[in-house]
């Protein structure tokens, strides 16, 4: 039963369901609803598909992950930016919005949800760690400015052209902008001003359905006063009928660049979120593997249904958190109000300005875009602030993809950069103590010209043993002749391979030479056998080995010390 509620997390919860629970449920899943419905057709304009496909999207995903999902806030969906990646994908095989185009987008909801079933299934959660927190925030912040561009065709009422690079969208918007439609334009900003006002006002007020609301009325009602605003029209009644997507090898396979790219920015999407959600509450935790297992089903099984990629949204994710959602039911009660939508509703629709819709993606999107983030990064870390602006840039000038695989490979640039040249430093001796601290932060410690301790910040491996050597040849180069005795502070070396092992040998035979006696102090059991195992022990004893550097320093001198003396019979009877 352990393991039916690890892989079905609904049967964690459900059958603890309690009563006080309902009502927030029910509240949080209407409102996440009545954000969910003028957002879904939104979105779906953005993917290049009719408006009903974003409510078909809003149907399927959602209640399949409230069963396999292990957050129980997060809200699955159609979202801005997963919709402009399959226009930018989708859109170089087919004429937006034609049968094929359709069809395409569907069948890449099922590549993109079996690559992360299938990720989850072998335990792959962990290929996040790659993508770096200042990564995530260029990349999110650029596509929100590529999105919020996209939209001034629908803003402004002008052909603009439609581009995930945004010098060519500021430079189309530049020379076509005299030509928007003053009433589409009117409308449109005016919808921005009303859900900024009310956002500030108090964000649980359904700003979207007010302004949804008003265009509607408007048009219906005084439609003659506001000509050329265009409108989202027919939108047809009745859920999704089953079936399942053709299956075209030589179509997936040029599918395969932008599935791999919403595979991660999904998977990012909903696992930052959850995240966030998680540390506000200690009910749950959130399990990456599973979220895979949870995302990849909901969208396999959503395009059986006719729904696109989904993934779960900021805004809907947050507002079910404030409006008391505590479980899954939110999600099952949002996506009932999704059906009755389908059959009952869809006409409502026909009289809704699409320039309002846009104004709720530009709104929403823009909030994305992490200015504070950047200012902190600044302060904080160069490096960092420099790996997110290269990503922003890279993103907005060369298109989601690149900047994605670009932002990808700078983290691991960075991440090579920093295993390969960890901090390293000389440790002297506390006045009147018995510990080694830093020379560099603590001024008044003793340094002595026959001793050099030294402290290696990582792990010995291959891409950094060059420089552990290269480090300890110029400290032992400033001590000069006098030097005597080396002591290696291994208390941050969590694990050496055999490069490191062979190089640490190759150190010791270099400075026995020198009759320079070399010790280690603090190595942890797993780096201590991996060194026994190397043959460290051919060319030094037990002996060598210390609880601590002071161990190690007043051994030397003094040639007497009981504790070392049990550290070393230690070691011995561990490593027999």
């Amino acid at each position: 039963m352990k393991m039916i509620k690890k892989l079905i997390p609904i049967f964690s919860w459900l059958p603890n369901y309690e009563k006080e629970y309902l009502q927030n449920d029910i509240i949080a899943g209407v409102t996440v609803a009545i954000v969910l419905i003028p957002q879904g057709i939104a979105y779906a304009l953005i993917a290049g598909l009719p408006p009903i496909y974003g409510l078909y999207s809003a149907l399927i995903p959602q209640v399949v992950y409230a069963i396999f999902g292990s957050s129980r806030q997060v809200a699955i969906g159609p979202v801005a930016m997963d919709s402009l990646i399959v226009a930018t994908g989708v859109s170089t095989l087919a004429l937006v919005g034609s049968e094929s185009y359709i069809s395409i987008a569907i069948l890449l909801a099922l590549v993109v949800g079996s690559i992360q079933f299938l990720m989850g299934i072998f335990q792959l959660g962990f290929i996040v760690n790659f993508l770096s927190r200042p990564v995530i925030t260029g990349f999110t912040s650029a596509v929100a400015l590529i999105i919020g561009l996209n939209q001034f065709k629908n803003l402004l009422g002008v052909e603009f052209l439609q581009s995930d690079q945004v010098h060519i969208l500021l430079e189309d918007i530049f020379n076509r902008i005299q030509f928007f439609n003053r009433n589409t334009t009117i409308i449109g900003v005016v919808a921005c001003g009303i859900i900024i006002f009310f956002r500030r006002l108090n964000r649980k007020i359904p700003n979207a359905l007010i302004v949804v609301t008003l265009g509607i009325v408007l048009i219906k009602y005084f439609g003659e006063s506001w000509v050329g605003v265009a409108i989202v029209k027919d939108i047809p009644s009745g859920l999704p009928a089953f079936s399942i997507p053709t299956i075209d090898i030589p179509l997936i396979k040029e599918l395969m660049p932008i599935a791999l790219t919403l595979v991660m920015v999904g998977y990012l999407e909903t696992i930052s979120i959850g995240k966030t959600l998680e540390a506000k509450q200690d009910e749950y935790r959130v399990q990456p593997n599973q979220e895979l297992i949870a995302l990849g089903l909901s969208n396999i099984l959503g395009s059986f249904f006719k729904a696109y990629p989904s993934a779960s949204s900021f805004s809907r994710s947050a507002i079910n958190a404030e409006s008391g959602g505590k479980t899954g039911v939110s999600a099952i009660v949002s996506a009932i109000l999704v059906v009755l939508t389908l059959l009952f509703l869809t006409p409502i629709f026909y009289y809704l300005p699409k320039t309002i819709l846009a104004a709720i993606i530009i709104v929403a999107v823009f909030n994305l875009v992490n200015v504070q983030e950047a200012k902190r990064l600044w302060k904080a870390n160069n490096l960092d602030f420099w790996l997110l602006v290269a990503t922003f840039f890279s993103t907005l000038l060369l298109g989601i993809e690149y900047g994605i695989i670009i932002g990808v490979g700078l983290s691991l640039i960075l991440l090579i950069f920093r295993t390969s040249r960890p901090y390293v430093t000389e440790l002297g001796k506390v006045p009147d103590s018995d510990f080694y601290r830093n020379k560099n932060r603590f001024k008044e410690v003793l340094i002595e010209d026959e001793v050099l301790v030294f402290r290696f910040d990582a792990q010995l491996f291959y891409a950094n043993s060059g420089y552990f050597r290269d480090k300890l040849e110029e400290m032992t180069g400033k001590k000069g002749k006098a030097l005597k005795l080396i002591v290696l502070d291994a208390e941050s070396i969590n694990r050496v391979d055999s490069t490191g092992v062979d190089m640490l040998i190759e150190r010791i035979r270099f400075y026995k030479k020198k009759e320079i006696t070399f010790y280690l102090a603090g190595v942890k059991g797993p780096v201590r056998d991996a060194l026994f195992r190397g043959g460290v022990l051919d060319e030094i004893s037990i002996d060598h080995f210390f609880m601590r550097a002071n161990g190690a320093v007043h051994y030397f001198k003094t040639g007497d010390n009981l504790n070392q003396k049990k550290y070393a019979q230690y070691i011995h009877q561990a490593y027999r």
